[in-house]
């Protein structure tokens, strides 16, 4: 079973947290073809706005973002026992390194180009790769209709169809260190590839491998 994981901000902070995802990863690698993607986290988004306030443009703050991530990739892989040694940069890299036959190997990947976040490179990764099981872990246990952290009474999908997923994404503005759970261009590539996404919580990182089998509290993105 081929699975791509999308794993947040929320990681990264510390050491016990980044030590307490990667063994669950270890443990899962036993028996997926697992792949990784990070993202940047609050170190990132402050990073984002001291550039704004010098009056950097978003591309630029997109780039010191994707620097971030690539940091939290390797910090990530120092506590991984069964990865690559360095941050993937390219999909393609990645297929290469799959098809070489080095099993049980876990592929981790920062962010790649300025634009979108780290949910649409894990999602086009997901389909270059054509995994089984694409899974967002956030910091919120499912896709809303309005950021659950900020609008009380949010409304939360248990499942929903690609397109509506899309039209969801397409409300919010897509911005350097967006807060939004799925960027629009994540989840049109999941519209296009037909991919099943799970979004879920991980505060609780064992929640990881409970979706991988089908249980979990999050949104199911399917037809």
């Amino acid at each position: 079973m081929k699975v791509v994981i999308s794993l947040g901000g929320i990681f990264y902070s510390d050491s016990e947290k980044i030590k307490n995802v990667a063994a669950v990863l270890d443990e899962l690698a036993e028996s997926c073809e697992l792949c990784v993607v990070t993202g940047g986290g609050e170190r990132a988004r402050e990073y984002i706005a001291i550039a704004r306030a010098l009056g950097a443009n978003e591309t630029l703050c997109d780039y010191l973002g994707i620097a971030q991530t690539r940091i939290n990739a390797t910090l990530l892989i120092a506590a991984l026992k069964k990865a690559y040694p360095e941050p993937f940069r390219d999909y393609r890299e990645v297929a290469m390194a799959r098809a070489s036959g080095a099993q049980g190997r876990i592929a981790v990947m920062g962010g790649v180009s300025p634009g979108y976040t780290t949910d649409a490179v894990a999602a086009m990764l997901a389909e270059y790769l054509n995994a089984d099981l694409f899974i967002d872990v956030t910091s919120v246990d499912g896709v809303y209709d309005a950021d659950p952290r900020t609008v009380p009474g949010a409304k939360k999908y248990d499942k929903l169809s690609p397109r509506d997923l899309v039209a969801l994404t397409m409300k919010g503005l897509l911005k350097a260190g967006s807060r939004i759970v799925i960027d629009p261009v994540a989840a049109k590539i999941i519209e296009r590839s037909g991919l099943k996404t799970l979004v879920i919580n991980g505060q609780n990182p064992r929640s990881i491998i409970d979706a991988v089998h089908g249980r979990h509290q999050g949104t199911e993105i399917s037809e």
